[in-house]
């Protein structure tokens, strides 16, 4: 059996597909399986802020094109990065275990967040990340800043910021886990929605290739993104708006928790949700729903109505 498998084309986007690979290999020892790299647009415009040109959607577009073309048999993406809305004839096949969600601090000269100094500068393209870091410190400066793990250190060694907030995760598996000077609790810094999950795309009626991944997947991690895009879905909010989650599950129990926050981090509406394992796919839109009716709703709208003038 042979498959193609497709990813973006990045030193970390090639590494979660040989992740992919090799979990794939466990199932089956005699797969043939190649990596197909693909530019996206996000890829390509490194100078706009990813809330101007079509947010997270474009690192993915076009691989789902080569998966709808029949060109690749799988697309891999960091889940986070995948719209709750999947294509028609699309679907998510299997999910890898989930690694560390939590959100860290990378800086030159090794100080931690809190030694920060008042009007010096984070770097992220994320707003969830700008608002919450601005909520724990509104004396530093958010940059915008664009590219894959390695651009964005090399743009903070060159002097455009003084620290940059990554997923641990990312770090992880490009190999940089030592350059780590902190790692957030969500506590104080709530992750993304699935951040920390790699995530397998599949044509809906390939059966052949929905079978093999089903096989590799992992069932906790299946269900926490699940819950999680549910919660992400039915706040109708893309990447680029200020949205957290972060569900956890122990044996037959799971939590879920979520927040939506102002772009000056000076409003977060945030909650939390707990019952059965099974139901952590209810009690994640009963969060949203909940956070929507306690003031998640207004700050959305005014975010959305702002960026379409």
């Amino acid at each position: 059996m042979s498959v193609r498998i497709g990813t973006r084309g990045s030193r970390l986007a090639v590494i979660q597909a040989e992740k992919v690979r090799a979990a794939l290999l466990q199932v089956d020892p005699g797969l043939e399986a190649e990596i197909v790299t693909i530019k996206t647009l996000g890829d390509r415009v490194l100078d706009s802020p990813l809330s101007k040109i079509g947010g997270k959607g474009i690192f993915i577009r076009e691989i789902e094109e080569a998966l709808l073309e029949g060109r690749i048999d799988l697309a891999v993406h960091s889940l986070k990065d995948l719209p709750t809305t999947i294509p028609e004839g699309l679907a998510l096949g299997c999910t890898l275990s989930r690694e560390d969600p939590r959100d860290a601090l990378v800086s030159p000269d090794g100080r931690p967040f809190d030694r920060l100094r008042a009007g010096e500068r984070i770097g992220t393209s994320s707003l969830r990340r700008a608002a919450q870091l601005l909520r724990l410190n509104p004396r530093l400066r958010i940059v915008e800043l664009r590219g894959n793990v390695d651009t964005r250190l090399q743009k903070m060694a060159a002097g455009e910021c003084e620290a940059v907030v990554l997923a641990a995760c990312g770090l992880e598996r490009a190999g940089l886990a030592a350059r780590i000077v902190e790692r957030f609790e969500p506590e104080r810094l709530l992750p993304a929605v699935c951040q920390g999950i790699i995530g397998v795309e599949i044509r809906r009626d390939d059966s052949r290739i929905a079978g093999l991944v089903a096989a590799a997947s992992d069932p906790r991690s299946f269900r926490m993104a699940e819950a999680e895009r549910a919660f992400l879905h039915r706040l109708e909010g893309g990447c680029q708006v200020p949205v957290g989650c972060l569900s956890c599950l122990e044996g037959e129990r799971g939590s879920i928790e979520g927040l939506v926050a102002s772009l000056d981090g000076r409003r977060i509406v945030r909650s939390t949700r707990e019952g059965a394992a099974a139901d952590l796919v209810r009690l994640a839109e009963e969060l949203a729903a909940e956070i929507l009716e306690r003031g998640g709703g207004e700050i959305l709208e005014r975010i959305r109505s702002n960026a379409g003038r």
